[in-house]
């Protein structure tokens, strides 16, 4: 129990110190990491605070959990303006999923010197201490998922109904850190059936059939329920059930808006193919040895991994691959964990697992049956050692790793190339907004002085000091303000360029010629060139 919390706290002081350097050093935020800061700090200290506020583009867990760290940014504005609170969710969440594989492995009953390899090639892997460290939702993602496929592991064995329940309330909350938890909910549900339909085998599957059903709706209810729940609320408040796929803030309007998805199918396969690769090397090499192991040792619990984090994988690559979701690594994340666990279970089972309450279906452990040569154990470790090494020389890609690339810069500031520069436009995406957002405060306006949307305005919403001026698209009254801005007391209006995702801001859509003339509503005071990547060139429009 110690040594679970002892690994639990030293991985959290470890991203959260990668965190608060990344932020606080070079500050190098994470868009999507600091919009979910700015959807929990909408919450509590905008001009309409209520916990609708917090959007149904995505979903809200990552949010929900920054609310008591953001509850203090009136104190010290950094805890937002540099993502702070983000930092504080990620890393413990990535820190548990690091505890996962640790008690994974010792289930397993592997020699406790494996368990710690596979616990460091874990946690030290750079994309997991990255996105431990960045606020994201990858990590409770990833922790969630592990848990779920421990709990599953052990029911392979204990058919316990707790380890069931378990798994099942860990992908509930999985589907509410990221929407890629429905294809996992979705094949464990067809292996939990498979499983205990034919646990007496196919000529008596008619007595384990409604077990089956019932052993199915166990694990797949949370999941139903977090999904029907958070589908009802969308479109009780918004009157779109799913907004991440209707709503012109959504990824399906994002993607139309930057021409990001793929438009060649083979390619993308292709790529897809190569973001695994990238994370997970040793698949190919363990995964047909693991499967001969598995079947001689009649061991069910490999299989679990191979659904679990396969499922994952797949929804990310037939996403990409049909123009759905971004060329992002991230995606693939759940590789690092199959590669982990599927190393775990080349070894066979060493111990019984200690269960709560075994139920009928339960099966003994067949121990110590099938052991690998040792040779050939020592050449498996250095395949799965190598792994983080693979991950981070392609994590420098501009095309495999394009959020993630300009690290390089950070971690050999000494070496040029011709893609240094954009390296470092990257790393300080968003230093113009905390600049814009100072010189706002500055000028000292009351309440509802400044109307903004927040496609692009999030970061200025995070950095300053005083969000009550802001009048953003969460306020109820935001679009009675934003027809008659002068009869509301509105002084600036602030504007991006009615292109790409621009095209979706609330201003330009209710004035399309404002960024470039006014549009009869206001007169250019000022505009801000923009030293981030990707970002707009601002233009603050005084109203007349």
């Amino acid at each position: 129990m110690r040594t679970r919390w002892w690994i639990f706290w030293g991985a959290t002081a470890l991203y959260l110190a990668v965190g608060l350097y990344l932020a606080l050093g070079p500050n190098f935020l994470v868009g999507d990491a600091l919009s979910r800061v700015a959807s929990a700090r909408t919450v509590l200290f905008s001009r309409d605070p209520h916990l609708a506020a917090i959007g149904f583009i995505f979903t809200p867990l990552t949010a929900i959990v920054q609310l008591p760290a953001v509850a203090l940014s009136p104190w010290w504005t950094g805890i937002t303006s540099y993502g702070l609170s983000g930092i504080v969710m990620s890393a413990p969440f990535m820190a548990g999923a690091v505890v996962q594989i640790h008690l994974l492995a010792r289930e397993r009953g592997i020699s406790p010197a494996a368990v710690w390899i596979v616990t460091a090639v874990f946690a030290l892997n750079p994309m997991i201490v990255f996105y431990g460290a960045n606020g994201m939702s990858e990590a409770p993602f990833l922790f969630l998922v592990i848990l779920a496929a421990r709990r599953m592991i052990r029911w392979c064995t204990t058919d316990d109904v707790h380890d069931l329940a378990a798994a099942g309330i860990a992908l509930g909350f999985a589907y509410l850190a990221r929407y890629d938890a429905v294809a996992a909910t979705f094949a464990v549900g067809i292996l939990v059936f498979a499983v205990t339909a034919l646990r007496r085998g196919r000529r008596r599957i008619r007595e384990t059939f409604w077990p089956a059903c019932t052993d199915m709706a166990v694990v797949i209810a949370p999941s139903l329920l977090a999904f029907l729940g958070w589908a009802f609320t969308s479109w009780l408040i918004t009157g779109q059930a799913f907004a991440q796929f209707t709503s012109r803030y959504g990824n399906s309007a994002i993607l139309d808006q930057s021409g990001g998805g793929a438009t060649n199918p083979v390619s993308a396969a292709g790529f897809a193919i190569a973001e695994v690769f990238a994370l997970g090397w040793a698949i190919p090499l363990l995964l047909p040895v693991v499967a001969v192991l598995a079947w001689r040792r009649r061991d069910l619990e490999p299989l679990v991994a191979v659904v679990l984090f396969g499922s994952v994988i797949g929804f990310a690559a037939v996403s990409f691959v049909t123009g759905s979701t971004f060329p992002f690594l991230r995606f693939y994340i759940a590789a690092i964990p199959l590669v982990v666990v599927l190393a775990i279970h080349l070894a066979p089972p060493g111990e019984p697992i200690h269960e709560r309450r075994a139920g009928p279906y339960a099966v003994a452990r067949t121990l110590g049956v099938l052991a690998l040569p040792r040779r050939v154990a020592a050449l498996v470790g250095v395949v799965v050692v190598t792994t983080p090494f693979v991950t981070g020389a392609f994590m420098t890609s501009r095309t495999f790793a394009p959020q993630e690339y300009a690290l390089e810069a950070l971690v050999t500031p000494d070496r040029g190339g011709t893609d240094r520069a954009h390296q470092e436009a990257i790393i300080a995406t968003f230093d113009t907004e905390r600049e814009l957002a100072g010189y706002l405060d500055s000028l000292e306006l009351p309440d509802g002085s400044i109307v903004m949307d927040t496609v692009y305005g999030f970061a200025i919403f995070t950095a300053t000091t005083r969000p009550r001026v802001f009048v953003v698209p969460s306020d109820s009254d935001f679009t009675r303000i934003l027809n008659d801005p002068a009869s509301a007391g509105v002084r600036y209006i602030l504007a991006v360029p009615n292109e790409g995702r621009g095209e979706s801001d609330a201003v330009n859509r209710r004035y399309p010629t404002l960024y470039d003339t006014g549009g009869d509503v206001a007169t250019l005071e000022l505009e801000i060139p923009n030293t981030g990547d990707g970002q707009p060139v601002w233009r603050l429009y005084r109203v007349q």
